[in-house]
């Protein structure tokens, strides 16, 4: 998405189109998961899984997160796609790391809504919830690597939290192993 008046980007999706036939069963890990299947099974694609909506952070709180999942939804459409899915990784989950992601899913507020707000947007725009993932994208580094990503030390081998992690990092002999979680969520494409 384009801010004329700023003359720069400032929101964007990524997608990837993949064969799915719509059952759990068949619904990939995870992120890792559905870019392997999309690079690798023949076949025309069914769905559209998401892989990033990102909003630049002085334009957040504007609905626009909305525009970028709804412009990813016409994407599918226009393609004669049936699904879009969406392992969407909770924006609030970072201050409850402990808390076992299928634990997490169910929270909600009063309302009904999900308490994540990330996850309220899909809710908002028709979205379902199809299943937490708690391994959707694996991430592996050593101990210097993560504590220069993270600004945090692991002076010894264990399960550490750290700012803006989802879940704990392993840390063992030398080498830190990240689990991101997501939570896969589906928006049904009507054809116009």
């Amino acid at each position: 998405m384009w801010d004329a008046h700023a003359e720069r980007v400032i929101a964007r999706g990524q997608a990837i189109p993949f064969t799915w036939d719509g059952t759990l069963a068949d619904l990939p890990a995870g992120i890792d998961a559905v870019g392997l299947r999309a690079l690798e099974e023949p076949g025309p694609p069914t769905a559209l899984s998401a892989l990033a909506a990102e909003v630049a952070t002085d334009h957040q709180g504007r609905g626009i997160s909305s525009l970028v999942v709804g412009a990813m939804a016409d994407v599918a459409r226009a393609a004669g796609l049936e699904s879009l899915v969406a392992p969407v990784r909770p924006n609030r989950k970072d201050r409850y790391p402990l808390i076992p992601i299928d634990q997490y899913a169910t929270w909600v507020r009063e309302d009904g809504f999900p308490f994540d707000p990330w996850l309220r947007v899909h809710v908002r725009l028709g979205a379902e919830i199809l299943r937490p993932e708690p391994h959707s994208m694996r991430i592996t580094g050593s101990v210097a690597e993560w504590e220069r990503w993270t600004g945090v030390e692991f002076p010894a081998d264990g399960q550490y939290v750290f700012p803006g992690g989802l879940a704990p990092l392993g840390v063992r002999d030398g080498v830190g192993r990240y689990w991101e979680p997501n939570v896969w969520m589906l928006h049904r494409i009507e054809s116009t």
